[in-house]
C-alpha cells in the first residue's frame, strides 16, 4: 500500500480546502473536527481546563453551509473512490487478464456499494426515518396533551366558580337572615345592630366582586423608571402608624441606586399587600419581638432585581403554601383571597416571578424577581 502524506494547512487557509498527496485509493476531506484539531494544535493550552474555548452556536446559514459541505464532500469522496476502482480494474484487465480483473472488481465492488450506501443513501434514509418518527410522536402526544390542558382548564374553572359562589353566597345568606329577623320584629331594639351586620356582609360581597373584576381584568402596565428605595418607602409609609402600634422592628436593606422598568403604582400595591399580610400574621400570632425585613438586590448578571419581604411570624404550613396564590384561597376571616393572586398577576405582567417559602414557626418569606428592562407581557 502506498504511503499517504497529509499536511495540516494553517488557520488562515479557507475552510473546506484539502491538501496532500495521494498514491493509491485513499482520500480525506476536512470537516469541523479537523478545524477544531487545527485550533488545538495551534493553541495546545486550550485543550483542557479553563482555557478551553466554547463552541459558539451556529446560525441557520452557517448550519446550512456546513451540511451542504458535508454532502458535497461525501459525493466527491465516492466519485474519487469510483474513479480509482474503475482505473484499477481496467489496468488489471490489460495486465493480468479477465479472471484477476473480475475477482478484484467483484470483491472491491462490495466496498463500492457499501461506500455508496453509507455516504449517499444512509443520511437521507436516516433523516426520513427521523421525520417519520417525529410526526408519529407528535400525532400521538399532541391530542393527549391537549386533553390534559383542557381538563386542567375545566378543573380550574370549576374550582374558581365554586370559590366565587362560596365567597358571595355566605355573606348574602347572612344578610338575608338578618333582614328576615328585622322583618319579624320591626320594633326590636336589636334591629340597628342587625342592620349594621347586614351592611358589613353586603360590603364584603361588594369588596369580593370588586377584587374579582380587578383580577379578571387585563393588567394595564404603564412602564417607567422605578427606584426600589422610593417604591419601598412609599409602600411602608402606608403602615407607619400600624408599625408603631404593634412595635414592629423594621429592617431595611434597599440600595438607593437599584432601579428597573415597571409600573410604580402596581408594584407599590404588590409590596403593600405583602407587608400587610406580614403585619396581619404578626398581629394574630402575638410574637414578642415582631420583625419585618425588606431587602433588595440584583443577580450576578445585573439583569434582574429582587425584592424580599420576610417576617418572624408563625409561618405557613406546606399544604397552605401550595395554594396561597390561588384565587379566593384565604386563611383570614375577612380576607377575599385575591390579594396574592392579583399580586402574582401584576408580577407576571412585568415578566417576573413571585415565590413564597416558609416553615411553621419560622416566619414567611416572599421574593419578587423582575427584569430591570421588563416589557409588558
Amino acid at each position: 500500500m502506498a504511503l499517504v502524506e497529509f499536511r495540516m494547512q494553517p488557520l488562515s487557509s479557507p475552510p473546506g480546502r484539502f491538501r496532500g498527496g495521494t498514491a493509491g485509493m485513499s482520500e480525506r476531506f476536512e470537516d469541523d473536527d479537523l478545524e477544531v484539531g487545527e485550533r488545538s494544535l495551534r493553541h495546545p493550552q486550550r485543550r483542557h481546563g479553563r482555557g478551553r474555548p466554547r463552541r459558539s452556536t451556529l446560525t441557520p446559514e452557517e448550519r446550512a453551509y456546513r451540511d451542504a459541505r458535508r454532502r458535497a464532500n461525501a459525493r466527491v469522496g465516492f466519485m474519487t473512490h469510483l474513479v480509482a476502482y474503475g482505473s484499477v480494474c481496467i489496468f488489471l484487465l490489460f495486465v493480468s487478464g479477465f479472471r484477476p480483473a473480475f475477482i478484484v472488481a467483484l470483491s472491491w465492488g462490495i466496498g463500492i456499494a457499501c461506500h455508496y450506501f453509507g455516504a449517499l443513501v444512509a443520511p437521507n434514509l436516516r433523516r426520513r426515518y427521523i421525520e417519520r418518527e417525529v410526526r408519529t410522536e407528535i400525532a400521538r402526544n399532541v391530542p393527549r396533551e391537549r386533553r390534559d390542558i383542557e381538563e386542567r382548564h375545566v378543573r380550574s374553572l370549576e374550582e374558581l366558580s365554586a370559590s366565587i359562589a362560596h365567597e358571595i353566597r355566605n355573606p348574602i345568606t347572612a344578610a338575608k337572615s338578618l333582614v328576615q329577623q328585622m322583618g319579624e320584629d320591626p320594633g326590636s331594639g336589636q334591629n340597628v345592630d342587625y342592620a349594621k351586620v347586614a351592611i358589613e356582609e353586603l360590603d364584603r360581597v361588594e369588596r369580593s366582586v370588586a377584587h374579582l373584576l380587578r383580577y379578571a381584568r387585563e393588567e394595564d402596565v404603564r412602564m417607567s423608571d422605578v427606584r426600589l428605595a422610593d417604591l419601598v418607602q412609599s409602600a411602608l409609609e402606608s403602615f407607619r402608624d400600624r408599625l408603631v402600634a404593634l412595635g414592629v422592628e423594621l429592617d431595611l436593606d434597599v440600595p438607593a441606586d437599584f432601579a428597573l422598568r415597571g409600573d410604580p403604582e402596581k408594584l407599590r400595591r404588590v409590596l403593600i399587600n405583602l407587608v400587610g399580610n406580614a403585619l396581619d400574621a404578626l398581629e394574630e400570632s402575638g410574637v414578642e419581638t415582631p420583625r419585618i425585613e425588606v431587602m433588595a438586590g440584583e443577580n450576578l448578571a445585573r439583569t434582574e432585581c429582587w425584592l424580599r419581604v420576610r417576617d418572624n411570624g408563625p409561618g405557613i404550613d406546606p399544604a397552605t403554601l401550595t395554594k396561597i396564590f390561588s384565587p379566593f384561597y384565604t386563611s383570614k376571616e375577612r380576607g377575599t383571597g385575591l390579594g396574592l393572586a392579583i399580586s402574582k398577576k401584576v408580577v407576571d405582567a412585568h415578566g417576573g416571578s413571585i415565590e413564597a417559602s416558609s416553615s411553621p414557626g419560622a416566619g414567611a418569606e416572599f421574593t419578587i424577581t423582575i427584569p430591570k428592562h421588563a416589557e409588558r407581557n
